[in-house]
């Protein structure tokens, strides 16, 4: 006969999983150690050397140099021998400098969206599992705002899988509007609005939504609504309306997808483009073919609620690749085969510094080369910074402007070869 942990307490096993539940947050309530969210681990982001800030912003470093004596622009931290360094803060100081004493080149200096140039939101999804989403997600992020960007970057996973990588830790205390979830709530007494949830990060122009647990109770809420007479529930419309609230502070949001139906339905109706990542691997690409599908179905169900989507853009993108393997070489030329100029021309490659980084819940613009090996970070920079040139310049496209950053990108990977 099954053991019962307590015969006499006749209930269903999830109500009872539930109650354990809630009764160990009562009791961590009760004791007080349940700490709001989110549990922040928070960092300064380090300085950047003259030739980092030079190759950010696409002018020589003697020019810089030049600026720094002639007593132009933001005063430079000054280490041993004399080496100019500056903060995120200082480098956008930099482009507003020199923005307005080169107005012909303004948006390569300052590339914020002017009048008529539509706020970009990104969402982007796993084609298959272990494809590096989130990661991809973090390194866009972080590197649109490197470049100038107004970025917003929200996680709709409920175990905040980006969250750890911004340095929040996600838990399962009982806390209330610390995410999407909130925003989006059914509940018109409880909803709060879409400013109330943004954090800042340690990078000058980039803030934050996190993923909390939540997001799976909006979940379970709109499932059941689903089956109820309340039918299909108005999950994406709360999306779309959220963002409107803060369009004008954003150039471009970033949406990492989590595994919720009705959240990443959201995510797609409010996207202006959609990026998938892949590995490149068959089992893998076999499991994407079912994430289309996921895909198609969301959009679809979007559709016949008389609400058309018209994306600027749908992309693919290969992650943790290695060139060397012949079986990935194989994968890669039959994606481009079927996939065309969809599938982005540059690779993530699978790289141990990503991953050194990772373990450390950082990304490698944030650590120095030293902490990861030159050779390794200057490879695994390359690709990361090839891969964010080519979605930048698919953003540029969109607003109408001439490409810059894949060129940038291809001039900076000639000289580090050289």
């Amino acid at each position: 006969m099954p053991h019962s942990e307590n015969p006499a307490f006749h209930m269903p096993t999830s109500e009872r999983i539930g109650r354990y539940r809630k009764e160990i947050c009562g009791r961590l309530m009760e004791w007080g150690a349940a700490p709001e969210y989110p549990i922040a681990f928070t960092s300064t982001l380090r300085s950047f050397s003259l030739g980092e800030v030079a190759e950010i912003l696409g002018v020589s470093g003697s020019y810089l140099r030049q600026l720094s004596i002639d007593g132009l622009g933001p005063t430079p931290e000054t280490g041993t021998a004399g080496r100019r360094s500056y903060t995120l803060p200082q480098i956008n100081e930099l482009r507003a400098h020199l923005a307005s004493t080169r107005p012909k080149e303004a948006s390569k200096f300052s590339p914020r969206r002017r009048d008529g140039e539509k706020l970009q939101i990104i969402s982007v999804a796993a084609g298959s599992a272990g494809s590096a989403s989130t990661t991809t997600s973090f390194y866009l992020a972080q590197g649109l705002a490197l470049q100038g960007f107004r970025v917003l970057a929200i996680d709709l996973d409920a175990r905040g899988s980006l969250s750890k990588m911004f340095g929040y830790l996600s838990t399962g205390y009982p806390v209330l509007n610390a995410s999407m979830s909130a925003v989006l709530s059914y509940d018109d007494v409880r909803r709060v609005s879409m400013g109330s949830v943004i954090l800042k990060t340690n990078f000058d122009g980039l803030h934050f939504v996190p993923g909390t647990f939540e997001l799976g109770d909006f979940e379970e809420e709109s499932s059941r609504r689903y089956r109820s007479k309340w039918g299909y529930p108005d999950a994406s419309i709360r999306m779309v309306d959220a963002l409107k609230e803060v369009e004008d502070l954003y150039d471009v949001v970033v949406i990492h997808c989590g595994d919720g139906s009705f959240l990443t339905a959201g995510a797609y109706e409010a996207a202006t483009g959609v990026l998938m990542t892949v590995r490149p691997e068959r089992p893998e690409i076999s499991q994407m073919t079912l994430s289309l599908g996921h895909f198609e179905h969301l959009v679809s169900l979007i559709e016949q609620a008389e609400r058309p989507v018209a994306y600027d853009f749908i992309k693919f993108l290969v992650t943790r690749h290695d060139p060397r393997d012949l079986s990935q070489q194989e994968a890669v030329a039959r994606l481009r085969d079927s996939l065309g100029n969809t599938l982005l021309t540059a690779t993530v490659w699978e790289s141990g510094a990503i991953l050194q980084a990772w373990l450390k819940h950082q990304s490698l613009y944030e650590l120095s080369v030293g902490e990861v090996g030159r050779s390794a970070y200057e490879q695994a920079m390359e690709t990361l910074n090839s891969t964010n040139a080519e979605v930048m310049d698919i953003v540029y496209k969109v607003w109408g402007r001439p490409p810059m950053y894949v060129s940038r990108a291809l001039r900076t990977a000639g000289k580090a070869s050289s």
